[in-house]
């Protein structure tokens, strides 16, 4: 087994470990906007937007991860 392929696979297990972040980050940036959303239903739109946008940014967090583990 040569060390290139050797650290292709570390790339692979560190991007796994990686991804364990942003799921975390997207399941607290959905439980307290359900926890807004159950105390003040009324501001269900208010509230829901910045969940959105948090969302895309710890997606896009994850996906350039994703994308640093092919290229190094």
């Amino acid at each position: 087994m040569t060390p290139l392929e050797i650290s292709g696979s570390l790339n692979v297990i560190g991007y796994g470990l990686a991804a364990i972040g942003p799921g975390i980050g997207v399941g607290l940036i959905f439980a307290a906007g359900i926890g807004g959303i159950a105390r003040q239903p009324e501001a269900r739109g208010m509230i829901m937007q910045p969940v959105y946008i948090g969302f895309a940014i710890v997606e896009a967090l994850a996906i350039l991860g994703f994308v640093l583990a092919f290229v190094i």
